[in-house]
Parts: C-alpha cells; structure tokens; sequence
C-alpha cells in the first residue's frame, strides 16, 4: 500500500536537505515516508549531482567574512558558483553563511583536508547546494586568524575582494579609539587595491630575493663599474622591489608621498602605541581557480 506524503512533510524534509520539492517528495515515497532513509536517497543524488558538474568552471561566487565581537579571531572563505546572478541568491547566501558557521564550529581543527574532505561537512553541505540550485559550486579556499592579535576586515566590489590583516599592539583601549578603526580600514584598503605579498622585509623568501640581486647584478654586468659601486646599485634596486610586494615599504595610496610603514608610525604617535601588521591575506573570487 502506497504511503500518503504530505505538503509538510515534504517541507520538513526540504528544509533539512535544501533539496527541491519535487526531489523531496519523490525521496519520501521511495523511501516509504522513512525521513532517516530519504535523506540518505537525496544525499546520494546529491553527490551525484554534484559529481556530473564537477567539471564546470566556477570563476563566480563571494568572499564570506566573519569576525567576533572583540576581533580576536577572523574567517574569510571563498565559496564559488559558475554565474554571478546566483551568487545573488538567497540560496547561495545561505550557502556562504552556512560554510562560515561550519568553520567557526571547527575552530583550529578546521585545515584544508578537512575542507576537501568528502564526507565532511563542507562538501556535503556543497553538495546540497549544488543539487538544489543546478550549478557547480565549490569552497576553494578559506583563512582562520585566531588568537595572535586585533583581526581586521574589508571588503571590496560586492564581495569579490576580501582583506583579513592581523595587528599586533592593539591593546582594548587602543582597539575602542576612532583612529585605530580608521586606521584598519585604511591599511586594508591599501592591500585591497596594492595586492602587497609580505608583511615585512624580513617575510620575503631568501631564494626569491637571491634571484631578484642576481638579476640586477646580470643587468649591470657589462656596466664596467667596480664590484662594490654595483653592490650599491643592486641594493637600491632592491629596495624599489621591497616597495613593491612589501606592505610598510609601499606608497600609501591615501597619500603617495607617505610609506605604509610612516602612516602607521603616525598612528602610533597619536594613539600612543606600537601598533604593526603581523599578516594579512587578500583574496578575490576566482583567482583560485
């Protein structure tokens, strides 16, 4: 005898899967109105879903960022979809919010394999998404901070970009100062629109330094200046690569004529502080790809 499924039901099942209605009915009545069993049906469909569109390019989506009360920890995570008007959604907001608490729950046990990991649930949570909507989705990449300092957040072009920077030296009272909350945004905007790769000189690899002096020091071979004057030479190239991809060394782009690194000692001054970027991450939808 055919089991009656009713409208809510259907919905109980709907709200627990994210699936769609139809697909939630037709579950249940195959499953004989067993929620246990339906859902297990849709979650296979599901990933089977997911596995035939695994191959479409998702160069879509939105940054997520979350960042407590007290700014000791942040969350930025990239959560991809192949067109822009479903990142638009409802439903992949929710996805987003929904990836972000799942992190949040982790804590320091959340890591890449746990984001990749299939069975966990990041994917599953994927996966429902992307059986609900129709489109490939992915979570690429996500970045945790998490007690080493003040964590500031800036977000640009709709969620496209996303900056995450860490300040050492923010005591409570310096963190309540409009200057300090000025600040962050001011340093965040200046990776958000510079794209530094280091927060210090002292970050920069050895190797890639030795392959930038070696370069200067191959452009000045034929130059016939002594060894020590081309010594001198690859030394001041090299400081115009450090404000390049360093973020002190770098313009300000409030004011060009001003380093990052005499913005935030300017900072200091005022808020009587030593305040510095210990780290900082940018990321942009689709980069990853």
């Amino acid at each position: 005898m055919a089991v009656t499924i009713t409208a809510a039901e259907v919905k109980k099942l709907r709200d627990q899967t994210g699936a769609g209605m139809m697909e939630c009915k037709a579950a249940l009545v195959e499953a004989n109105g067993d929620f246990e069993e339906a859902n297990t049906i849709l979650r296979k469909r599901g990933l089977a879903s997911a596995a035939k569109k695994a191959g479409r390019a998702t160069g879509e989506g939105l940054i997520g960022r979350w960042v407590s009360d007290d700014h000791g920890e942040g969350i930025l995570v990239e959560v991809n979809c192949e067109t822009d008007f479903v990142a638009r959604t409802d439903d992949f907001q929710q996805l987003v919010a929904d990836v972000l608490a799942a992190i949040r729950s982790a804590g320091d046990s959340a890591s890449d394999g746990w984001l990749k990991d299939p069975n966990g649930p990041i994917q599953q949570r994927v996966a429902a998404g992307i059986a609900k909507v129709g489109e490939n989705m992915a979570v690429p990449r996500f970045v945790r901070y998490a007690g080493q300092g003040y964590v500031g957040q800036y977000v640009h072009l709709g969620g496209k970009i996303a900056v995450q920077l860490e300040f050492a030296g923010a005591t409570p009272e310096v963190a309540g100062r409009d200057e300090f909350t000025t600040l962050v945004k001011e340093i965040a905007m200046q990776v958000a629109a510079a794209s530094p790769s280091y927060a210090t000189r002292g970050d920069v690899p050895a190797d890639i330094l030795e392959k930038e002096k070696a370069i200067y020091r191959a452009q000045m071979e034929n130059s016939g200046k002594p060894a020590n004057v081309i010594e001198k030479i690859v030394d001041g190239k090299l400081g115009a690569y450090y404000a390049q991809v360093v973020l002190p060394d770098q313009e300000s782009i409030r004011d060009p004529k001003l380093t990052v690194a005499a913005v935030i000692g300017a900072a200091n001054k005022v808020l009587g502080t030593q305040l510095s970027v210990t780290r900082f991450v940018r990321l942009k939808v689709g980069e990853a790809q």
